[in-house]
């Protein structure tokens, strides 16, 4: 079993961290919804941008998921935060790094460029990160 740090005193900076992560997918997502409203789900003609990143409907929606499972886990806090980080940070880093190899093809149905990458990317680091130091020791 691996070694996480118990109850570590940074812990709520790293969630702090986190909630930020997960508060910028969020509101990318939701302005990215509103400036999508009527488009087709999957459409990629449009140029709509939300934050810096190019969005959809279909990933606008996704960065709103995204966006509540990260700031659940930090709202919550506690062992939840812990594993809910993990768990999301590693899907994030996957979803990024499909996204860069279907990023020039039809597979690109999220309508992703490579800023949506770097982003997420650096999303799901952050999250992954505060998830490591989220873990506390139950009593």
């Amino acid at each position: 079993m691996a070694h996480f740090p118990l109850n570590h005193h940074l812990r709520q900076t790293y969630r702090f961290v986190a909630a930020l992560a997960g508060l910028y997918l969020l509101v990318a997502g939701v302005i990215g919804v509103i400036q999508t409203a009527g488009a087709p789900f999957f459409d990629r003609s449009g140029g709509a941008w939300s934050l810096g990143l190019r969005v959809n409907p279909a990933g606008s929606w996704l960065l709103v998921l995204l966006g509540l499972l990260i700031l659940a886990g930090a709202v919550i806090g506690g062992n939840v935060h812990h594993h809910l980080s993990m768990v999301v940070g590693w899907g994030v880093l996957g979803i990024a790094m499909f996204v860069l190899a279907a990023m020039q093809t039809d597979v690109n149905v999220v309508h992703a460029s490579m800023i949506n990458v770097i982003a997420l990317t650096i999303v799901g680091l952050a999250a992954l990160l505060a998830g490591l130091y989220g873990k506390i020791e139950r009593a």
